[in-house]
């Protein structure tokens, strides 16, 4: 079944991305009504996160962001096979002069998970080196598509989030700029609870910790789908180095790091991945909101 996926996902990729798109934001309003537990995350994150929606909003605004998931999933074939000079037409880079005053020194890209974040790494793929940590799939021959595609040019190393980051670092002395998602739940460990949108949210502070350790310069990388019909296209932002941080403290520098988030999320809400539990680790004693 997996191989069929793949084979769909291959030859899609030929249709123009308007078409394309239209396809995968069927699939996402397919998803919406055929992936009930999916469905629940989304409206649950909405509800914590928007409180001041009301439920008919909070449903319109689920139904856009599985549309535009849905778009994403598909899409994966363009940046898995097409050529480099079809990913530069669709994929504009901005502010790709401020990476290039890094280069050489050590550079911590820091990238929220929008539902553009394959298409940015790709398009940042063919002009920079980068090493980027992943969480092993429970399908392991997507897996090996997924590494496989991102690395099809040979400049980006993929550790897996069970290797930690000690091969990373090497990467990073090597010269790859340290592609990192911390926008998720990944347990109590590392994590120190601070606001995300009001909600008391286990957060990692692996960024403050390795810009420590390595003297990193932060940059934000943040990609959004942009335009409509035929004028539809990605657009990846590199961002401003943040200045002071890490700051004095883990907790400091993670309300930060959510601060920042929320204010990109807030310009294209429904492109933030609420499809995962963010909010699934509690502080003690508080109940599961899932």
């Amino acid at each position: 079944m997996t191989k069929i996926l793949l084979g769909m996902m291959w030859l899609v990729r030929w249709l123009p991305l308007p078409l394309l798109a239209l396809l995968g934001r069927g699939l996402g309003l397919v998803l919406y009504v055929l992936v009930p537990e999916r469905r629940h995350v989304t409206l649950t994150n909405l509800g914590l996160c928007f409180p001041h929606l009301s439920a008919a909003e909070r449903t319109a605004l689920a139904r856009r962001h599985l549309a535009a998931f849905g778009r994403s999933f598909l899409e994966l074939g363009l940046w898995w096979w097409a050529s480099p000079a079809r990913i530069r037409r669709l994929v504009r880079l901005d502010g790709a002069e401020k990476l290039a005053a890094y280069r050489g020194k050590p550079v911590i890209l820091l990238v929220p998970h929008f539902v553009g974040i394959d298409a940015g790494a790709m398009r940042l793929l063919l002009e920079h080196g980068v090493v980027a940590i992943y969480t092993h799939q429970k399908n392991r021959v997507f897996e090996a598509q997924m590494n496989g595609g991102r690395n099809r040019f040979g400049n980006c190393d993929m550790v897996s989030r069970q290797e930690g980051t000690r091969q990373a670092l090497k990467a990073m002395k090597a010269g790859r700029f340290f592609h990192y998602s911390p926008d998720m739940d990944y347990g109590p460990k590392e994590s120190v609870f601070v606001p995300f949108f009001g909600v008391q949210t286990a957060t990692i502070t692996g960024l403050a910790r390795l810009a420590r350790i390595t003297g990193a310069t932060v940059i934000p990388f943040v990609t959004r789908m942009e335009g409509r019909g035929w004028q539809t296209r990605y657009v990846a932002t590199v961002g401003e180095p943040w200045a002071d941080f890490p700051g004095d403290g883990d907790t400091d520098d993670a309300r930060r790091l959510n601060a920042f988030i929320e204010g990109e999320v807030l310009q294209s809400p429904e492109q933030y991945y609420w499809l995962h539990k963010r909010f699934k680790t509690r502080p003690p004693g508080e109940k599961g909101v899932y």
